[in-house]
């Protein structure tokens, strides 16, 4: 019997190395686990009918030495990111029957280390919202408590790991979609320094924005993820050579910078204000500095993202047209099959995310709103790098709140998207940032996950590992 809970990518490796078990064996347990759970939970739109086929594969490799970290680890991935020949629908009824026609630079990348892919996880559609529930197909619930959201938009992948389904996933992240489910769902989820990881073969949301990243148990795992998956691409011309930025050498203890003038908001709960200094005191004990910092914009970054994020989406889901690839519906002549086919192809957080950021973009308001906006976007960068100067990470809770009900803010896109507050702005200064568990707060009767988000320089992806790894004990 594996034990499923407590497993980590290095000790299922060496197990699989010395022959305890199989790949094959491994494939199976994570197998029976979404057989017992998956009807519940919605995480996984499509399990994959090769998935021990795979398996043996990577028995395989062990067995002639080609084995890597990675091989036979049973991986989910984000239905927006593509699998040669398998469906990629992003959630979506206008792609719910399209089949990639490549691979994605990353599961090119994992395919190579011989992972297994166990199959494709529910998102918010096109990756629009924080909650999973904007999915065209089922809502995927929180597997700490099913009256809840997994947190979006990556809460499939999210929900995948947290119900043992899975030992690592892949997600997408663009103004916090992969830290807010791993808040959520008790998991180390991380957000690299824009163009470390390709997004060639990603269905682009905001492509200024967008980054895909891990989710695991452990910030060791997700190391050995992200070293996997990172690295320059010839196809994504935004990807970024190791030599970009110069990590500061840190002798000591890093200093911790605590904005805590951002931190005194009326939706912030207070218990979540208290698990945050507790981890600010566990970091002194641990022999951190913690310093406050002033960073004098910060409070525009919610509407500044909400400028830009949705003016990217208006041009780049404008590719949908009815006639490449995707849905297709007839109207009375070619512009109406146009209008006719996006209009029951989109749900309605896409069509309202289209709607605004045409407008953001268009004559006479283009300077007005989107010239603004990635005005302050500059200004916001350059307080960031000026925090810097004194401290080596920045902290913040990952989210305001712990996961809510399902259906408390479908009705009130405003308070949806309050709740990216926190983890906007590492996607607008490009920053690396990362979620790790830090702690449970009981609520009616359930134990609920809360969580510690770091953000660090880029380039610095190593010291928010070394940080994490620290304040978890790994």
């Amino acid at each position: 019997m594996i034990d499923l809970s407590t497993l980590t990518i290095k000790k299922a490796h060496d197990e699989m190395k010395s022959g305890k078990y199989s790949a094959v064996m491994l494939a199976s347990a994570y197998l029976k686990e979404i057989e017992n759970k998956n009807k519940e939970i919605n995480a996984y739109l499509e399990v994959y009918n090769d998935v021990i086929e795979q398996a043996k594969e990577a028995d395989k490799r062990f067995e002639n030495g080609t084995d890597t970290i990675l091989t036979g680890i049973p991986f989910a991935i984000k239905d927006n990111i593509l699998i040669k020949g398998r469906i990629a629908s992003s959630a979506s009824k206008i792609l719910e029957n399209y089949h990639a026609t490549y691979d994605a630079t990353v599961i090119k990348k994992l395919k190579d280390a011989g992972v297994v892919f166990m199959g494709r996880t529910n998102m918010d559609e096109f990756a629009m919202g924080g909650s999973t529930e904007n999915s065209a197909f089922v809502i995927t619930k929180n597997p700490h408590d099913i009256s809840r959201v997994a947190g979006g938009s990556s809460g499939g992948s999210a929900a995948a790991v947290a119900m043992d389904s899975a030992l690592a996933s892949l997600g997408s992240d663009t103004g916090g979609s992969i830290r807010q489910p791993a808040s959520f769902c008790g998991l180390v989820g991380l957000k690299s320094t824009y163009g470390r990881v390709s997004r060639y073969g990603v269905m682009s949301m905001g492509s200024s924005l967008d980054q895909i990243g891990p989710f695991s148990k452990t910030v060791t795992d997700t190391e050995i993820i992200y070293n996997t998956i990172k690295g320059q691409d010839i196809n994504d011309s935004t990807t970024i050579s190791e030599k970009t930025y110069t990590s500061k050498e840190i002798k000591n203890k890093p200093v911790v910078g605590v904005p805590r003038h951002f931190l005194g908001g009326d939706g912030i709960k207070k218990e979540v204000l208290e698990n945050f200094n507790q981890s600010l005191e566990k970091l002194k004990k641990l022999g951190y500095e913690i310093m406050d910092i002033t960073l004098p914009n910060i409070a525009q970054s919610l509407a500044v993202y909400y400028v830009i994020m949705p003016a990217e989406v208006s041009s780049n889901l404008s590719r949908f047209d009815s006639v490449r690839f995707g849905l297709h519906k007839d109207g009375k002549d070619g512009i109406d099959d146009y209008f006719v086919t996006r209009g029951a192809g989109f749900g309605k957080e896409a069509r309202r995310r289209i709607l605004l950021g045409t407008y953001v973009l268009s004559s006479g308001y283009y300077d007005a709103y989107y010239n603004r906006a990635n005005a302050v976007r500059r200004i916001l960068i350059e307080d960031f790098v000026k925090a810097f100067e004194k401290v080596d990470i920045i902290v913040t809770p990952t989210t305001p709140d712990t996961a809510f009900k399902i259906g408390e803010k479908t009705s009130d896109p405003v308070a949806m998207y309050l709740e990216d507050i926190f983890t906007v702005t590492a996607n607008l200064t490009g920053m690396p940032a990362i979620s790790i568990p830090s702690g449970n707060l009981n609520v009616e009767g359930k134990e609920l996950p809360l969580g510690l988000q770091i953000t660090a320089r880029h380039g610095e992806e190593d010291l928010l590992f070394r940080v994490g790894k620290e304040f978890l004990g790994e």
